[in-house]
C-alpha cells in the first residue's frame, strides 16, 4: 500500500471542542488562578450583556467556595431575563453557539465560546457537570439542568433535567466546580476584577462573597442603563480584499451598484455611483463576475471616495460623565479629566475611545501609574505589556505632561490612567481576549485621547504648584506682619491692628469680611467683600446662622440645617471691584461673638482670606 493511502485513514476532522480540550490555555485557562478568573470574566460578561439586551439594571452575585486545597466552586447568579429552556444545553455546553458573531454591533462577547469554554474546564478539571438554574418570568417555572459537553461532537450531553422551586423573580445561576485557587490582594484578582467591572459599568450592583464568606457590594453609581446599541452594516473604509471578494461572490443582489448600498454602511445611490466611476466599474455589472482586478480596484476606490464616517449607534461608550462617577466610586482623588474620542474605523470596524486622567487624593504617590484597561466595558487584567493600550501609553513622553517617566516607560505617579476601547470588533490578540492589537487606526486614536487629558492634567498640576507656592508665601508673610504689627502698636501704644486686608492686597486674594452696626434690638451686618486680585472670580458666598435676618440685599437662596440656615450668595467680582452683602440680624452684636466662619465655595483657599474656601 502506498504511504500516503496510509496516512490518508489516519487523517479526520475534530471538534472545536476537542481542539480546546487541548489546547485551553488559549482561552486563558493556563493557570489556577487565571482558570477562576476567566470563569468568572466569562460569567459576568453574559449577565451584563443578558440585562442590559433585556432593559434590566444588572443585580449581579458572584460567590467562591473552597472544596479543597485545589477545588473550588464558582456560582455566578444574574437577574436578566433568563435562558428559555431549549436554549439552555446549546448555550452552556455548545462552543461556538450564539447570536452575536455576525452582528455588526458592539457587545462583550462575540464568538460564543466564554461560557462554554469555562463549563469545559471545569468539567475537565473537576469530572463534575455544570449546574444551571433559569427562570424567564415571576409565573414561568424555574428550570435546573445539569449538563456535560460531549468533546467528541461538541454537543451538550443533559444529566438532569427539571423543574424546580426557586425564589427568584427570574435570571439565572450557573454552578461549576473546578480545579483553581483563588487569590487576593493582588491586582489580577476577581476582586479586582469587579471592581474594574464596577468603574465602566457603573450601572450595574455587584455582590460578591468570597472563600472566607466575606462580602463586598460594588454599588451602582446610576439607574440609567447603557444606550443599547444598534446593529449596522460594515463600513467600506478598511474592508480587506478578501471579505470584499466574498461579500461580491455570495451577494444576492444581482447589480454592483444595489449590492454597495445594502452591503456598506454610509453608501447611497450617489455615493455608489461615484465608487463605480473611481473603479472604471458599470454600476449594472453583476457582482459574482467581478475579477480579482476589479475587486482590487473597488477596494481603491473606497479609498478615493468621500464616504461619511461610520455611524455611532453600533456602539455603546461608557461616557465622560459615567467615567468621572465609576471612578470617583471606588477611588479617592483631587482630579479626574475624560475625554471621548470622535468614531473612527479600522478594517471596516467602526470604534471608539475614550479615556479618563486621575490624580492624586490616596493614590499610591511611588511606582508606576495604575493602568485600567477596558474593551466593550470589559478589564483586561492580563498581557499588559502585549497591549495596544500600554504601547500607546508608553510612546507619550509624559514630562511633557507633569509626569515622570523613568527609562520611557510606564510613567510614574499618584495616578490612574483609564482607557476604554468600544468596537464592534476588536482585535484581540488571542483567543483569551487580554490584550488589544496593535492596530495602527487604535493606537492613534488612544494617543491622540491620552494627549488631550495630559493637556488639562498638565494644566492642573502647573496650577496646584503656583498655589503651593503662593501658600507658602503667605505663610511667611503671616509670620513676619504680626510681629510688625505688634511693634508698631508698642511703639503708637495702640492695639495691634488687624493684618489680613494687608496680607489680602499683598496676595492679591479676595478678601471678605463682616462689619457689624448697632440697630434697635438687633444689628446690621455688612459683609464687605473686595478682590485684590487680576483675575475674575465666581463664587457662592455661604453664611451659616442660628438667627433668622431680615432685608437683605441682595436676595439669597437659603436651606434649612437644622437648627441652622444657610444663606448663599452667587458673587462675581472683576478685578479691583469692591462688593457689599447687607441684612439685619435679630440679634444684638454681644450675641454675634461665636458665629460660625464665613465660607466660599468654587474659589481656591489660597487664593481667598477672610474665609474658609471648600468644595461641597
Amino acid at each position: 500500500m502506498v504511504v500516503a493511502d496510509e496516512l490518508a485513514k489516519k487523517q479526520k476532522s475534530i471538534s472545536i471542542a476537542e481542539f480546546f480540550e487541548k489546547n485551553r490555555q488559549i482561552l486563558g485557562f493556563d493557570s489556577s488562578p487565571r482558570a477562576l478568573l476567566t470563569s468568572v470574566k466569562e460569567a459576568v460578561d453574559n449577565s451584563l450583556d443578558a440585562c442590559e439586551e433585556a432593559g434590566i439594571l444588572p443585580d449581579l452575585h458572584i460567590k467562591i467556595e473552597n472544596n479543597s486545597k485545589t477545588n473550588i466552586t464558582l456560582i455566578a447568579e444574574d437577574n436578566g431575563p433568563g435562558v428559555v429552556r431549549e436554549q439552555i444545553p446549546n448555550v452552556f455546553a455548545k462552543l461556538l453557539y450564539g447570536s452575536r458573531f455576525h452582528a455588526v454591533r458592539q457587545s462583550r462577547g462575540q464568538q460564543g465560546i466564554g461560557i462554554s469554554a469555562a463549563v469545559l474546564y471545569s468539567q475537565l478539571t473537576s469530572g463534575r457537570p455544570v449546574k444551571i438554574i433559569s427562570k424567564v418570568d415571576r409565573d414561568a417555572p424555574a428550570h435546573y439542568f445539569e449538563l456535560l459537553i460531549n468533546t467528541q461532537t461538541n454537543e451538550p450531553e443533559i444529566i438532569t433535567d427539571k423543574v424546580i422551586e426557586w425564589d427568584r423573580m427570574r435570571g439565572t445561576r450557573v454552578e461549576l466546580e473546578m480545579e483553581a485557587s483563588y487569590v487576593k490582594g493582588r491586582r489580577q484578582s476577581v476582586h479586582e476584577y469587579l471592581k474594574a467591572t464596577a468603574i465602566v459599568n457603573p450601572h450595574a450592583r455587584i455582590t460578591f462573597v468570597d472563600t472566607d464568606n466575606n462580602a463586598v457590594v460594588f454599588e451602582r453609581a446610576t439607574d440609567k442603563l447603557p444606550i443599547q446599541p444598534q446593529e449596522i452594516l460594515p463600513h467600506p473604509t478598511g474592508v480587506e480584499l478578501g471579505t470584499l471578494i466574498k461579500m461580491l461572490r455570495y451577494t444576492d443582489r444581482e447589480k454592483l451598484a444595489p449590492f454597495l448600498r445594502y452591503s456598506f454602511s454610509r453608501i447611497g445611490l450617489h455615493t455608489a455611483g461615484q465608487i463605480c466611476k473611481k473603479a472604471g466599474l458599470d454600476a449594472d455589472t453583476c457582482p459574482a463576475s467581478i475579477t480579482l482586478d476589479e475587486a482590487k480596484r473597488l477596494q481603491d476606490a473606497f479609498g478615493k471616495v468621500k464616504i461619511s464616517a461610520p455611524p455611532t449607534d453600533c456602539l455603546s461608550p461608557i461616557t465622560e460623565d459615567l467615567i468621572r462617577k465609576g471612578i470617583g466610586k471606588e477611588h479617592t482623588i483631587d482630579f479626574i479629566e475624560t475625554t471621548t474620542r470622535p468614531a473612527s474605523v479600522h478594517s471596516g470596524h467602526p470604534f471608539q475611545v475614550e479615556t479618563g486622567i486621575a490624580y492624586g487624593g490616596t493614590l499610591p504617590k511611588d511606582g508606576k501609574v495604575e493602568i485600567l484597561r477596558f474593551a466593550n466595558r470589559v478589564p483586561l487584567l492580563y498581557q499588559q505589556g502585549a497591549c495596544a493600550v500600554t504601547h500607546a501609553i508608553e510612546n507619550i513622553k509624559w514630562k511633557q505632561y507633569s509626569l515622570d517617566q523613568p527609562g520611557g516607560s510606564l510613567p510614574v505617579g499618584p495616578a490612574i490612567i483609564l482607557v476604554h476601547v468600544a468596537s464592534t470588533h476588536l482585535p484581540f490578540t488571542s483567543e483569551s481576549k487580554e490584550a488589544i492589537a496593535d492596530v495602527p487606526e487604535i493606537m492613534t486614536e488612544i494617543e491622540l485621547a491620552l494627549k488631550e487629558v495630559g493637556r488639562k492634567l498638565k494644566l492642573y498640576l502647573s496650577r496646584q504648584n503656583n498655589l503651593l507656592k503662593r501658600r507658602e508665601k503667605e505663610e511667611i508673610i503671616q509670620e513676619i506682619l504680626p510681629r510688625i504689627a505688634e511693634k508698631v502698636g508698642e511703639i503708637l501704644e495702640l492695639p495691634a491692628p488687624d493684618i489680613n486686608p494687608v496680607v489680602a492686597k499683598i496676595m492679591g486674594n479676595v478678601f471678605i469680611r463682616r462689619v457689624f452696626q448697632d440697630h434697635g434690638s438687633g444689628c446690621i451686618v455688612e459683609i464687605r467683600i473686595s478682590n485684590n486680585g487680576s483675575g475674575v472670580h465666581n463664587f457662592t458666598l455661604h453664611e451659616t446662622l442660628p438667627f433668622s435676618i431680615e432685608s437683605p440685599s441682595p436676595e439669597p437662596k437659603n436651606i434649612q440645617m437644622g437648627n441652622m440656615t444657610d444663606y448663599l450668595w452667587k458673587v462675581s467680582l472683576k478685578p479691583g471691584e469692591k462688593k457689599a452683602i447687607i441684612y439685619n440680624l435679630c440679634a444684638g452684636i454681644d450675641d454675634t461673638a461665636n458665629l460660625p466662619q464665613l465660607v466660599v465655595e468654587g474659589i481656591d483657599e489660597e487664593l481667598v482670606t477672610g474665609a474658609k474656601a471648600v468644595n461641597i
